[in-house]
């Protein structure tokens, strides 16, 4: 890695670059992130897990730009063009922009009116002109008119002259570094109506006639608006000179060109000419490169913010708290077609399954209930997993009286159903549940779910999940790049029992690929369960490599060695071994013993292997052997009587659960089938640049109902219990400021569909209903 890269990213990150070599060489070594994050502090100087994230993708920024560099250098070199300025210039390039920037003049391009005119000998002319204003160009003109060569008058040689610095000047890379820098700090998007698409697009109404500086643009603008232009809905353009009459054509751009030449345009013969040279060379060349870099950045930036919505989101319901191995009976909610039931054991394994029709149209409710409280009582089922899409809150009134009527000691929870068909129809559940109906199968990941959210989620493509920003309207690539990251981080940060797994889970573990997790599914159902880390190394294909990378990570509960359920890696296992030897203790009594081990120095067992951080972690690791790092299992209870939109009322006061966070604020499950959205100022009475500063997907929160529109389907919620509906609260912006960050409008989607968009702003939740049969 160059010196250049490595101190760059070091930078980026305020670390040293020492700690940057050291990282990149791991990561080169083939070592995954968790495992470097968790197990070699030493070795990077204590990056974790978010910094190694950012390097290592930076890492692939860099060297592919330091590639395209090369082959830049060696283009221009073939060409005989490569001066040492130029070279200096591109090897001291920090982004790709400037890069191309330079590489522009000599890019191997289809011959241009302005080569043409060179061939024809107009440079000279176009030389003398440019440089030296006292000349007549219409008589300058004739000296270059030649038939033979295609130029057959005085005007066809000044347009020959004009094409030659017009791609001049848009091949000019300081000049476009200047340009780039004034529109990016005072150009405008605007977006306006296609004429006669006002009604088909009237979901983009707030855009109709729309303008903002593009550089603050927040991503769920700028993505709504490109969404409009790419439906045919909206046309978005570049205003470049927001600080001036609409009427004046004349561009400061145009001034910045001049002033990077030092010319000083006034009556001179040859000023008309130059300053035609120059607008046009504007208007048609920079100003339409411009605005096309300057949309692809605000879309950049736009898809990087939505994705790290996403991610966050993500990572938040990944580590929700689990209700732990407990007797669970699932519900998928439904009225037509029935509510599907499937009953689970403590460890998650199918005990049974039935379809009941409490609802309309058949209305079958003591029989529904008969059959509800048998398998209640016959597996000893301690909670009750509602999913919360259609009939939800039918189905939760209807176990709620089940719970009275036969006084069962057993818990009622609503839980997010999304993505839960997406997975019945998976590949991967059906070879789980090769028997069983693809119905059923919903029922049996909700109340799985509940049990466990990571081990459950992990089965379903994290893109199906439902909490993203305009998550179809970013980079693929990059989206599933970042959130397969978040898993792998989430899996790995709470550890995986290996003899209770899935391949799913397992896949994700550091250092394991599928085919790795499903040889250990199989190895674990022809063997029995493992006893010990260090069979692991028997399953096939399962080398050193991988084993280093994953050991740390798996745990065996109640196996041999008590160090296997723990954190600490098995390279590690020699320095408790000295602890204990030193302090003549057996192992098994350090475990657990918080008195002692909060006693100890951890400089007193660093060696050469291993050093303080290591050993700081291992003690810790000790005092609470693989203690989950989610938080306490805690449900919202929501309001009787409240079941759909028409039962709520203004200044209600509501229990609910945060469902999505999105950069404008955060959206709540109030137990209506509909989201409520929380504006970032209605969040808290402090100012607060971020939603997830206050709160996060999952959180149970109290809000205060402000505003209801049922006909549109959108409820306006504060947290901030004083406020007044029909007032606007402190910090909230102008009406209109709050229009502007509404966004696009969607028909309710199916609960089987994956979700457009998890969260699409506004003063109300419209864009986020909840998923819908």
């Amino acid at each position: 890695m160059s010196h250049a890269i490595c101190q760059q990213i070091a930078n980026e990150l305020n670390v040293s670059p020492t700690q940057v070599i050291a990282a990149v060489s791991l990561i080169d070594d083939g070592n995954t992130v968790p495992f470097i994050a968790r197990y070699r502090k030493e070795v990077t100087g204590g990056l974790d897990d978010t910094q190694l994230r950012h390097l290592d993708t930076r890492l692939s920024y860099l060297r592919e730009m330091d590639e395209r560099r090369q082959t830049i250098l060696k283009s221009i070199q073939e060409q005989g063009k490569l001066t040492p300025e130029l070279e200096q210039a591109i090897l001291a390039a920090d982004n790709k922009t400037r890069l191309e920037d330079l590489y522009l003049p000599y890019k191997p391009k289809r011959r241009t009116k302005g080569q043409i005119a060179i061939e024809a000998g107009l440079e000279p002319l176009a030389d003398r002109l440019w440089l030296q204003g006292d000349i007549e160009p219409e008589q300058a003109a004739l000296a270059y008119i030649d038939v033979n060569k295609g130029v057959a008058d005085s005007k066809a040689a000044l347009d020959g002259a004009r094409a030659i610095i017009m791609e001049r000047i848009a091949e000019d890379a300081d000049l476009l570094a200047k340009i780039r820098h004034y529109l990016t700090r005072h150009a405008e998007i605007v977006a306006q109506v296609v004429a006669g698409k006002e009604q088909a697009g009237e979901k983009f109404k707030d855009y109709f006639d729309h303008r903002e500086p593009i550089s603050k643009t927040p991503s769920h603008r700028a993505l709504a608006m490109l969404r409009g232009r790419n439906e045919g809905f909206l046309t978005l353009s570049l205003n470049a000179d927001p600080q001036q009459d609409e009427s004046l054509r004349h561009s400061y751009c145009e001034t910045l060109i001049a002033e990077h030449y030092q010319l000083h345009l006034s009556q001179a013969a040859a000023d008309q000419w130059r300053q035609q040279v120059i607008s046009w060379a504007w208007r048609i060349k920079v100003s339409m490169h411009m605005e096309t870099e300057l949309m692809a950045s605000m879309k950049e930036r736009a898809e990087i913010e939505a994705i790290d919505v996403f991610a966050n989101n993500l990572k938040d319901l990944l580590m929700a708290a689990p209700a732990g191995p407990r007797a669970t009976l699932g519900l998928d909610p439904g009225l037509r077609t029935g509510c599907k039931v499937a009953v689970v054991d403590a460890t998650g394994k199918v005990l049974a399954t039935d379809t009941i029709y409490p609802h309309v149209p058949q209305n079958q409710y003591e029989r529904a209930m008969q059959t509800v409280a048998a398998l209640v009582s016959k597996h000893n089922v301690d909670l009750i997993a509602i999913g919360n899409g259609t009939a939800s809150r039918e189905t939760d009134t209807f176990v709620a009286d089940l719970i009275k009527r036969g006084n069962l000691k057993v818990q009622k929870i609503i839980v997010s159903e999304a993505g839960a068909s997406v997975y019945s129809a998976s590949e991967l559940a059906a070879k789980e549940f090769p028997n069983m109906d693809v119905s059923l199968r919903g029922a049996v990941s909700i109340a799985r779910r509940l049990q466990d959210p990571l081990a459950e989620l992990v089965k379903i493509d994290p893109k199906s999940i439902g909490v993203g920003q305009y998550q179809h309207d970013v980079s693929q690539t990059l989206l599933a790049k970042r959130l397969d990251a978040v898993v792998e981080d989430c899996v790995n940060a709470v550890g995986v029992d290996v003899n209770t797994a899935s391949a799913a889970l397992l896949t994700r573990v550091a250092g394991l690929s599928a085919a790795l997790a499903q040889n250990i599914v199989q190895y674990r159902d022809e063997h029995g369960r493992f006893e010990g880390r260090t069979s692991l190394k028997k399953v096939p294909r399962l080398g050193p490599k991988a084993f280093e990378q994953c050991a740390g990570f798996l745990r065996i509960m109640a196996g041999k060695n008590p160090l296997d359920a723990s954190a600490v890696h098995p390279e590690a296992y020699p320095v408790v071994k000295a602890i204990a030897e030193k302090n003549q203790q057996d192992i098994k009594s350090l475990i657990g013993n918080s008195t002692f081990l909060r006693s100890l120095r951890a400089v007193d067992y660093t060696d050469e292997h291993f050093g303080l951080p290591t050993i700081t972690d291992i003690i810790k690791e000790l005092d609470k052997p693989g203690r989950d790092p989610r938080p306490e299992f805690k449900t919202a209870t929501f309001a009787d009587g409240v079941n759909e939109m028409k039962d709520l009322e203004v200044g209600m006061i509501l229990e609910g659960v945060v469902s999505n966070v999105a950069n404008f604020g955060a959206f709540v499950d109030i137990g209506v089938h509909q989201d409520g959205l929380v504006h970032i100022s209605a969040l808290t009475d402090r100012f607060i640049a971020d939603p997830r500063d206050v709160v996060k997907a999952g959180d149970i929160v109290k809000v205060k109902v402000m505003e209801v529109d049922v006909q549109r389907k959108r409820i306006a919620l504060s947290m901030r219990l004083n406020d007044e509906p029909g007032q606007e609260s402190r910090g909230q912006r102008s009406s209109s400021t709050t229009q502007a960050r509404q966004q696009t409008s969607q028909p309710p989607r199916r609960r089987d569909e994956p979700a457009q968009n998890g969260a699409m702003g506004g003063a109300f939740a419209a864009a986020f209903a909840k998923a819908k049969k």
